[in-house]
Formats: structure tokens, sequence, C-alpha cells
């Protein structure tokens, strides 16, 4: 049994390029460009590159998912024997970003590309998955377990994505130049009365308390070095009214924030632009007034969590799962789906899926 222990505790730092299949859209020119790159810095074969011909635009309906995306996606890990071996599945900017739908509320049928390609190493053995609503995350929770199939029936599925290519070959640049240093800022908002606050403080209390900030003030936390992973409500903290929090982040630093849309488009606003409210349609971006998750990438840090439609606060992304995880060497992709409750949803994570810091 300890023998067993130690070899499924070595299995989780043994990913490698391998592991990963990237999906690039041949018909977008910045999404071959971040592909041959990534592929590079990675070593990645060449049969784990899976070509698409599909449109550039950020929203698709359903037919066109599952025509030009899953579907291929799915003959490419069956024709090249990949099922078992990818674990992570890389998108690409380019590649459509969320699917519409009908319904409301838990009941929705619109989603995310990525949290939809999770499941698909289920539905390649036959599985069936309703488009309403969600299916709940088996890796949810489970910090101290090796990612493996077919323990966990799933791919965990990450984007490289900025506003432009440029911004993401930087990311892919700063994950291989991640290690294990820096402070994790917590920033609480001013209400008290809400669970993401009690989970950040969670957080702070499972991290070393010389490696945490933790702000409990109304004031929005500013000006930080050395940040080596951020949580905070973003733009829905009302005390927050700028976009560039002015932190120097250091390579690897990855961030979570609760806000509903963040991940709604990844078109870049004006410099000028800042957030709103719901009443002032005039000034929105991308049909939203709220913060966006590219701006944490252009900013300078190496992973992000967002959202594309409304995912309700309890189906976000929890610190309190995800720094521990990836402060103990976990993946950037296994920290965040640790921390992630929900799959069909509307998750997007932002990274390079093998990016770690290592162990402490």
């Amino acid at each position: 049994m300890r023998l067993a222990l130690l070899l499924a505790t070595g299995c989780l730092f043994a990913q490698t390029g391998a592991n990963v299949l990237v999906v690039v859209n041949g018909n977008d020119a910045p999404s071959r460009e971040i592909g041959d790159y990534y592929r590079a810095q990675r070593s990645i074969p060449a049969k784990n590159v899976c070509t698409l011909a599909t449109t550039a635009q950020e929203e698709i309906d359903w037919r066109t998912y599952e025509q030009q995306i899953e579907r291929p996606v799915g003959e490419c890990l069956r024709r090249n024997g990949l099922q078992e071996t990818v674990l992570y599945i890389v998108t690409t900017l380019g590649v459509p970003l969320k699917v519409s739908g009908s319904g409301t509320g838990m009941t929705a049928e619109y989603a995310a590309v990525d949290s939809e390609l999770t499941l698909l190493y289920g539905k390649l053995k036959g599985q069936r998955v309703e488009r309403a609503g969600m299916v709940p995350n088996p890796l949810y929770m489970r910090r101290d377990e090796p990612f493996a199939h077919p323990r966990f029936p799933i791919y965990l599925v990450t984007r490289l994505a900025a506003y432009d290519a440029a911004e993401v070959k930087a990311m892919i640049d700063r994950s291989l130049k991640a290690a294990n240093r820096g402070r994790f800022v917590l920033d609480l908002s001013d209400s008290d009365d809400e669970p993401g606050n009690n989970w950040l403080r969670t957080a702070a209390l499972l991290l070393p308390e010389n490696r945490v900030l933790l702000d409990e003030t109304k004031k929005v936390v500013t000006l930080q070095k050395d940040v080596i992973g951020y949580a905070g409500w973003g733009s829905n903290d009302k005390s927050r009214h700028i976009r560039d929090l002015g932190f120097l982040w250091l390579p690897g630093a990855i961030a979570a924030e609760y806000v509903s849309t963040n991940a709604r488009t990844f078109q870049k606003p004006p410099d000028n632009w800042t957030y709103t409210n719901w009443t002032d349609r005039a000034h929105f971006w991308g049909g939203s007034p709220q913060g966006l998750v590219a701006d944490l990438i252009h900013q300078g840090a190496t992973g992000a969590s967002g959202n594309t439609y409304e995912p309700f606060l309890g189906f976000c992304v929890r610190p309190d799962y995800l720094f521990p995880a990836y402060y103990q060497g976990r993946t950037l992709a296994e920290s965040y789906y640790i921390a992630l409750p929900a799959l069909s949803w509307q998750g997007v994570i932002l990274g390079d899926p093998l990016c770690r810091i290592g162990k402490p």
C-alpha cells in the first residue's frame, strides 16, 4: 500500500507535452501562431496537435460546436490513440469561446466551449450528457489524489488566450520560469456576509502565514510586488474603480476573481475603458459592464480563471482549494480544476496546463 501511494504521488509531476492535445483553428492566423509556439516550448508531439476548420467568432451555436469542435477533436484523439495518454486539452485564441443556448439560471443551455470539452473523455466511451445545467466535477476538492485516467474520466481544458498572440507567448514564457516564491494576495470585499470572503479567509489559513497578505479592509489592495497568487472580487468590489491593480507579478503567478462574465470576450477594449454599471449600457464592453480576465494576463499574470456567462458564486473557482494545491506543487490545470465545482458550465481557465511552481 505504501509503495502504491509513493508511485501515485510521483505521478503528480510526471506529465509532459505528450499528455497535452493542442487545439488550433486553421482558419485563424493568431491561433496557428500560438499553437506553433507552444508546441515548440513544451515539446508537444506533432500527433498531439489538432487543427480545426471553424469560425474565429467567439460565440457559436450548438451545431457548430458539435460538428466543428467536439467531433473533430474526438477524431484527433481516437485516430492517434491519445484518449488515455492525453490528460490536458489546450485551446488557443481564435478557437470559439462560448456556446449560445436557451434557458436561464441553473437549467441554462449556454456554456463555455472549454468546459464542454472536459466531458469529451466520457463521451468517447459512450457517455451521454444533457445540454441543460451542469455536471459535477469529479476532481473537485481532490487535492491529494493524482489526476489520471480512468480514475477521473475527464480532460482538463485550459486556454492559451489573451488580447493578442504576443501576450499569449509572453504568458507561455512566464510559465517556463515559474518558481515557488512570493506572496498570495487575498482581498476581501466590504460585504462580510458573502461565502466568497470566507473562502478567502480559509485559503489564508491553509497557506504559510509569511506567504500571505489577507486584506479585510474596505480598501482595494494595489501596488503589491512579488505576487504569486491573487484572489478577490474584481469589478464586483464596490470599492474597485481601476482595471490595473499595479501588481508586480512573478512568473507562474495565478489569479481568480468572483466575476460573472469576465471571460465573455478577448477583444481588447480601449485603454480608457473602465467598469460601469448594468444601467449604463452605452459603456458596456462585450455586452457587460464587468471586468475582463484578459486584463490579468495583460498585466503580467501567468494563469487566471473566468466565466463566459453567469456561473453563480457557488460555481466559481474556490481560492481555498486553488492556492493550497498550487503551492504544494500541482500543475496549473490540476490546481484550477481541483477548485472548480462544475463542468459543462461557464468556467474558462487561462494558462499553460503544465505550469507549476514546484514543491515549497
